[in-house]
């Protein structure tokens, strides 16, 4: 009997060292660097996106396998030909247009426009925002100085209410 109390004691010990383990394990992970979590975070946007651009050509393809199908076998709109030329080759076309499009922001455009443009954009807005309120600053002070210190304030007179219960000969 003895052994067997032994040994849960000794499971249960076993059990809150790993909880303890786990929990300062748990404390130091969430405590990330800035810009590791900043560089963490655009990595998954990247991936999400190439993700998403390989999503988009798997689709592509077996919609055009589809839209072949559809005019040669099922023969729809086999009297269907603008300009001399298959409906499904023109449909073919427009979403290898919209594919590309999609090629060209995944991989061009966020290289161009990645993080240095946007932090430089940031930068310039805030510096614009800053010069607005400095000159909003600059117009409250000329507007509505504040009084000198050599100066007693004197607060604004404003006409007193009219008392009702007050005479008004006095």
């Amino acid at each position: 009997m003895r052994e067997l109390f032994r040994s849960k004691i000794n499971k249960f010990e076993i059990l809150t060292k790993i909880d303890h383990k786990m929990m300062s394990k748990n404390n130091t992970s969430s405590k990330i660097d800035p810009e590791q979590r900043e560089l963490i975070e655009r990595a998954q946007l990247r991936a999400r996106q190439k993700r998403r651009l390989y999503q988009h050509f798997i689709v592509f393809l077996f919609g055009a396998v589809i839209l072949i199908l559809l005019n040669v076998i099922f023969e729809i709109g086999t009297d269907i030909n603008p300009f001399g030329i298959d409906w499904f080759v023109w449909a073919i076309i427009l979403w290898a247009i919209i594919f590309l499009i999609h090629v060209f922001n995944v991989f061009v455009t966020n290289k161009f426009f990645g993080r240095a443009w946007e932090n430089e954009q940031v930068e310039r807005l805030v510096a614009k925002q800053q010069r607005k309120i400095a000159e909003l600053q600059k117009k409250v002070e000329r507007d509505h100085p504040l009084p000198h210190k050599e100066e007693p304030y004197i607060p604004p007179t404003t006409p007193r209410p009219i008392d009702p219960d007050q005479p008004t000969n006095t």
